[in-house]
């Protein structure tokens, strides 16, 4: 399976990996592969608060701008600095490089997402879109 299991995903092509309340965010192989060769992340502020659903910045591409939607809510605690300058890392190893953490406001949100074997299903049934 090409999708880690110790993640949650959402059907906008976002990965969370939570330990407690802190959680790991960064977007699918599957994201990467259709936006093409990513030149820049737009990331929020270490302390700016993210609403699940709700968009937290973008990634741009070659071929496109896409908007990044939060999986959970939280306040963000660190950045990955080193997509500012490498945001290709993305298109390398999408499921290690991470965007943002956060502290969840509410762990149970994760409950709505999918799982790695749900999101595979999700990935075929959209056609490969």
């Amino acid at each position: 399976m090409p999708y880690p299991t110790d993640r949650k995903y959402t059907k906008e092509h976002e990965w969370i990996q939570a330990s407690g309340t802190t959680a790991t965010i960064g977007i699918t192989d599957h994201a990467q592969e259709s936006l093409g060769d990513i030149v820049f992340v737009e990331l929020p502020k270490v302390g700016a608060e993210l609403t699940a659903g709700k968009t937290f910045g973008t990634v741009e591409s070659v071929k496109a701008v896409s908007d990044l939607y939060a999986p959970a809510s939280g306040t963000v605690t660190e950045t990955n600095g080193d997509l500012a300058t490498a945001p290709e890392k993305v298109n390398k190893d999408a499921h290690g490089s991470w965007m943002l953490k956060i502290t969840l406001k509410d762990t149970g949100e994760l409950d709505g997402l999918l799982s790695a074997a749900d999101y595979e299903k999700f990935v075929a049934e959209e056609g490969g879109h």
